[in-house]
């Protein structure tokens, strides 16, 4: 049974529960007291069970169509993301140590690729 499925039985099964009980309060106040009160008929009972469950039912169709357009933006800007992501990585975990290289290499005549790219990386990002 889908989650959904569980979801509405499971709201049945407390709206009865609810009502059944307030009902047998009522039947024994009733008795005790002499006095009549409106019972809550079998059409009120269905009509206040089905309210519920159509209530959750649309709230999990919408919350499925928020999720499929949230999936759809972020495959149309993965590629985005993660060079985004990896560029935040790159800052926050060797910032210190492309300054330090750099440090090192800046008397140096001839640079090797790493190097020339990591002096590179560190004129982008000042």
């Amino acid at each position: 049974m889908s989650s959904i499925g569980q979801s509405i039985l499971m709201a049945l099964a407390v709206t009865l529960n609810k009502f059944a009980s307030s009902n047998v309060q009522s039947v024994q106040r009733n008795k005790a007291t002499a006095t009549v009160s409106s019972p809550i008929g079998r059409r009120d009972l269905l009509l206040s069970t089905v309210a519920p469950a159509a209530a959750a039912a649309a709230a999990v169709d919408s919350r499925t169509e928020l999720l499929k357009r949230y999936l759809k933006k972020s495959e149309e800007n993965k590629e985005k993301n993660d060079k985004e992501r990896l560029e935040s990585y790159y800052k926050r975990n060797y910032k210190d140590y492309f300054e330090f290289v750099e440090g090192s290499v800046k008397n140096k005549n001839e640079l090797s690729e790493a190097e020339k790219g990591i002096v590179e990386w560190l004129k982008r990002n000042k």
